[in-house]
Order: structure tokens, then sequence, then C-alpha cells
């Protein structure tokens, strides 16, 4: 089975969107994040911006595989699953993760039913989105190696031969390297060190 190793995500905060419906203005936001304390600090960001304003409904995704996803949404006070359901339902038809997206209404005096504000929250959250820079990214493993100087050699033939990238290195006499390697080369890069007397491999958290 081939595992899935890429993720896509925002690079940047999307431009301010606008769409409008019977009076209503639905301003719409999309940022890179990837936890709750990110979420908040956005969401008092726009209640200062939009003081004036009625609902600040929002839905975020965290996490790069299906093991780890997290999400929420939030009506923040309109009818159930009319707000955050249909943003968050945007998030999965693009296919972005560690993403925050937020819809800030304005009342215009005319009420517009449920299906009036499921149709405006879905169709400004995907404005917002179609305003984004989407990026892929490849999901990795993190490895330390470590080993003995008089070891370096090979260990570093190894590095360049399956192209691995160092993300921190230690050269002394005892030495350590971590590598980054992408999800579907990890088991091979794991056990090519594995195989290498006095060597030793481990994986770290991410």
């Amino acid at each position: 089975m081939n595992k899935k190793d890429t993720y896509k995500t925002l690079t940047k905060a999307s431009n301010e969107v606008l769409f409008k419906d019977k009076n209503s203005k639905f301003f719409g936001y999309a940022y890179p994040a990837i936890n709750e304390d990110q979420v908040k600090e956005h969401l008092e960001t726009l209640k200062k911006q939009h003081h004036s304003a009625r609902h600040w409904c929002y839905a975020y995704q965290f996490g790069t595989t299906e093991s780890n996803l997290q999400f929420r949404a939030n009506d923040d006070g309109e009818p159930n699953n009319s707000a955050g359901m249909p943003i968050y339902g945007q998030i999965q038809s693009f296919d972005v993760t560690n993403v925050l997206i937020v819809v800030v209404r304005y009342f215009g005096g005319v009420k517009l039913g449920v299906g009036g504000l499921i149709n405006a929250y879905k169709t400004t959250a995907q404005m917002a989105l179609e305003n984004s820079r989407i990026v892929t990214r490849t999901i990795n493993k993190h490895f330390e190696i470590s080993f003995d100087y008089k070891n370096m050699n090979k260990v570093m033939r190894l590095i360049k031969e399956n192209n691995l990238k160092i993300v921190n290195q230690i050269l002394e006499l005892d030495c350590k390297i971590e590598i980054s390697v992408r999800l579907k080369d990890a088991q091979k890069a794991f056990e090519s060190f594995q195989s290498i007397f006095e060597v030793e491999i481990k994986e770290l958290e991410n």
C-alpha cells in the first residue's frame, strides 16, 4: 500500500474577500495555522478589526496524516451547522490542512434562512481559499544517527547516495546527525543505516 506522504497547506494569509447577500456582508479570511493558540490570535485580531460585526464563524484543521488530524467547526451563534460546517466543507474540498478559515458576518436586517446562510458561508470560504497560495509539502520523518568519528565516511556516503537532508549535526569523537526523510523512503533509509556495523539510528518525534 502506498502511504500518502504529501499534504497541501497555505504559505501565507489570504487577502480579504467579500460576499454580499440581501444586505448581509460576509468577509472571508484564510490563514496557515498549526495550533489553537494561533487560531485565538487570528480571531482576536479580527474581532478588533470588525468590532461591530455580529458573527465570527470559523473552521480549522491541523495535522498531516490521518492518525493526527484535528478539526473544529464553530457556528458562533448562527443556527446549528449553518456556518462552521460549510466552511469546514471547503477545507475538505480544497484538501488543505494546517489551515484556519474565518468568515465575519455583518447582519443586513434581512434574514437569509438556513439555506441562504449555508450558501453564504460556503461561498465566502471558497473565495478565501481561491485567494490563497496553496502549496504541496512532503511529510517527513526525522532520525538521529549516532556513530564514532571513524565511521564518518560510511555514514556520509549513505546520506549522499540516498539524497537525505541533514537537519542538525554534531561531529566530534562521538558524532550525531539528525536527518529528515520523506515518509515513503523512511523505512529504506532506516534499514540501510541499521545494517552498518557500529552505527545506531533511532526515530525522533516530529
